[in-house]
């Protein structure tokens, strides 16, 4: 079977599995306190181009999104996202086991904008009985969102602008980060990330880690005390040089970023294949994730070869499914499905 069921199915790149064994005997501090993760939150700093920010390594996106988003609000408050999001679909009740209610607001591309944001929060202001309401106080967003698409950096920065406004945090899942910022129609970068949010993170564990997540605090109050939360929630590891050693070498030479376009370039390839066969998409964007709309008779063919993702049923006849390529996807795997797709759509 060739995979495009997620970005998460293979290894880890080379370069951090021999970087690993190298240092496999040193003997280091524990729970990253070491000069591993050091040397990795120093080189993201430097690419966010803040110095002022703190940076934290966890495992992996649930662990990362619960310690966060608790860490953040108070018993009372609750965090808006999409109906779409990841913490509100995905994660098994996590944020809500932790004492905190999700928002979710509708969207069909899986982004939010800054009005559906201050429509929810004047609501809950202008309620005379709101103290019996749960408090909006956080932001919730994904890039890529669970749709593949990406925010530009005018609806972030409208994003921060009303959460600035209304005194909520803002918080970007960047699980598959280097699969937004390296689509041909992205327009963000790391400083502007550390600008515009509150907190985000860049994420290891679908972009060539073997896991991990790098958390980055940009909001004062949000750094506080985070490393007690982390620990309380079970998301200090005690080899934090594991993760450090990872994400020291994926900042080095832009191999983060290179890992990235590998994945999108291969994506927009199937992309413009199905588009020339005429094959309909669910939502359309320009970054590792394809969701394409195929016949039940094509897709019984599909199955024999290939995963997918399953999202959702169309019509009587048809389905949507996600085609994920990842960091390494290889070539031939991409012009393989391509030839099975032409021939099944004749």
């Amino acid at each position: 079977m060739i995979r495009f069921n997620s970005d998460y199915t293979e290894g880890a790149h080379p370069n951090l599995l021999n970087r690993l064994v190298e240092t496999n005997f040193e003997q280091t501090g524990g729970y990253g306190e070491d000069e591993y993760c050091a040397e990795a939150a120093a080189m993201i700093k430097q690419i966010c181009q803040n110095e002022q920010l703190a940076v934290h390594f966890m495992v992996g996106g649930t662990q990362v999104n619960l310690t966060v988003i608790d860490s953040a609000l108070r018993s009372h408050q609750g965090v808006i996202c999409a109906n779409t999001g990841h913490i509100n679909v995905h994660e098994t009740g996590s944020i809500e086991a932790c004492g905190h209610k999700v928002l979710p607001l509708d969207s069909d591309d899986g982004k939010i904008s800054a009005s559906q944001v201050e429509a929810l929060v004047q609501h809950h202001l202008q309620d005379g009985a709101k103290e019996h309401t749960v408090q909006p106080k956080m932001v919730y967003i994904s890039n890529p969102t669970e749709l593949g698409t990406i925010y530009s950096k005018a609806e972030l920065t409208a994003l921060h602008d009303v959460c600035h406004q209304y005194g909520l945090y803002l918080f970007l899942d960047g699980a598959r980060l280097a699969y937004g910022l390296t689509a041909p129609d992205n327009d963000l970068d790391f400083p502007a990330l550390a600008q515009l949010c509150d907190v985000f993170y860049i994420g290891g564990t679908k972009v060539g880690a073997l896991f991990g997540e790098a958390v980055v605090i940009a909001h004062p109050h949000l750094q506080e005390d985070f490393r007690y939360i982390m620990k309380q929630k079970g998301g200090m590891l005690a080899k934090g040089r594991l993760l450090g050693i990872q994400f020291a070498e994926l900042m080095r030479d832009n191999l983060y970023l290179e890992l990235g376009q590998h994945a999108v370039d291969l994506a927009i390839k199937l992309k413009k294949a199905c588009q020339e066969l005429n094959i309909p998409f669910l939502v359309e964007n320009n970054t590792n994730q394809q969701f394409v709309i195929l016949s039940d008779e094509i897709i019984a063919k599909l199955d024999e070869k290939y995963t997918y993702d399953y999202q959702k049923r169309i019509d009587d006849t048809h389905s949507a499914v996600r085609f994920c390529t990842s960091w390494c996807t290889k070539e031939e795997a991409v012009d393989a499905l391509i030839v099975d797709l032409k021939e099944w759509c004749k």
